[in-house]
């Protein structure tokens, strides 16, 4: 995300980044905090420890300040603006690293970034080539990290459904199906379709929850969790939750695994709760969600995909907003103009955007509707 008034900053070609970092002596990452910029710093990280190239990598959240004494002479920001970079990737984060990585000609570790790509809701096609020629297969089922369907399902933030964040409830669902051990092609595809029921049949569910839904199901299999779409859910999890787990895990290091996992379960499990017991209110093009504290850009995520009947949605809690929108509007630009009327600040860009600000929310949410 970038930072007020920031628009995103035009990376430069692959072939003159490559070179740039080929060229560093010592290179500084700075990651926003989401899986796609953690996937992508991931990358290049591991193509320039291939070159030989001493770097540091760090996760800095929207309104943190990112700004370190270093003797880098070379500094990336990932997924985000920042003044002091040298190069930054706004856009795409993880498909750009892989496309540098390439012109590197070391590691381009494809299988994360795929998952980054996923992650950001935008699967490049040539990350995606690149997994094929990896070896990395598609088979029938949902994306989850875990080999326990019902854990998955239950802590999954790629979907919201009735079972999302309650595992005894997951499990009882999945009972309905008597899946035997160990699953069969036929018994995947019988979970993608409960799964995507339960998802889209529902009142509440918006036609775009159906959409939604493509990261989840016919997921490629392999990497260092059960699937690639589950470890995106991780890296996205872990980068707000644990940033030092979360370079950790993108750097390749096994240790870290059961510690990323929990980050994903607390993450999850934090981001559910708040969508069950968020108070609504949907006004003309926006739907406003609404409640204690939680990881709102998560939520905001969630509620646009799955639960909202308007194309612009608002998550408020005390002193932090998300917004998402659906169709092909600005919303950063709006919550730039919400944030400057009430002296708050904004990140983002495109179609998701943040806010932090010092007004009540009733305060914030009319400012908001207002810009809209």
């Amino acid at each position: 995300m970038s930072m007020t008034g920031r628009e995103p900053t035009p990376a430069p070609a692959p072939s003159d980044l490559a070179a740039t970092l080929r060229g560093a002596a010592f290179v500084r990452l700075v990651s926003d905090a989401t899986g796609d910029s953690l996937a992508g710093t991931g990358v290049l990280a591991r193509a320039l420890d291939d070159a030989g190239t001493p770097f540091q990598a760090s996760v800095v959240g929207p309104f943190a300040d990112p700004d370190r004494t270093t003797d880098a002479d070379v500094t990336v920001a990932v997924g985000r603006s920042l003044s002091t970079a040298e190069v930054s990737l706004s856009t795409r984060p993880a498909a750009t690293a892989f496309e540098v990585a390439r012109e590197l000609g070391g590691t381009t570790a494809p299988t994360l970034a795929l998952a980054g790509a996923i992650a950001g809701g935008n699967i490049d096609g040539s990350v995606a080539d690149a997994a094929d020629h990896a070896g990395l297969e598609r088979r029938p089922g949902i994306a989850v990290p875990v080999a326990d369907l019902a854990d998955g399902l239950a802590h999954s933030t790629l979907l919201s459904g009735p079972f999302s964040g309650d595992e005894e409830r997951a499990r009882a669902t999945l009972a309905e199906l008597d899946l035997p051990e160990p699953l069969t092609a036929d018994d995947h595809r019988r979970v993608a379709s409960l799964v995507a029921l339960a998802v889209t049949g529902t009142d509440a569910a918006p036609p775009r929850a159906a959409d939604a839904l493509g990261r989840v199901l016919h997921p490629y299999a392999g990497g260092p969790f059960e699937t690639v779409g589950g470890y995106a859910d991780v890296l996205d999890a872990v980068a707000r939750e644990r940033p030092g787990t979360g370079i950790a895990l993108a750097l390749g290091h096994d240790s870290v695994r059961e510690d990323a996992l929990s980050a994903w379960r607390t993450h999850a499990t934090r981001a559910h709760d708040a969508v069950a017991e968020a108070t609504t209110g949907r006004y003309d093009g926006l739907f406003v969600a609404r409640g204690d504290a939680m990881p709102v850009d998560t939520v905001a995520r969630l509620v646009a995909d799955f639960r909202a009947p308007e194309p612009v949605t608002l998550v408020v809690t005390d002193g932090e907003a998300a917004a998402h929108a659906t169709d092909e509007r600005d919303v950063a630009a709006t919550m730039r103009t919400a944030a400057d009327a009430v002296g708050g600040e904004s990140a983002g860009h495109g179609q998701r955007a943040a806010a932090r600000f010092d007004v009540s929310t009733a305060d914030f949410i009319e400012a908001f509707r207002e810009a809209l």
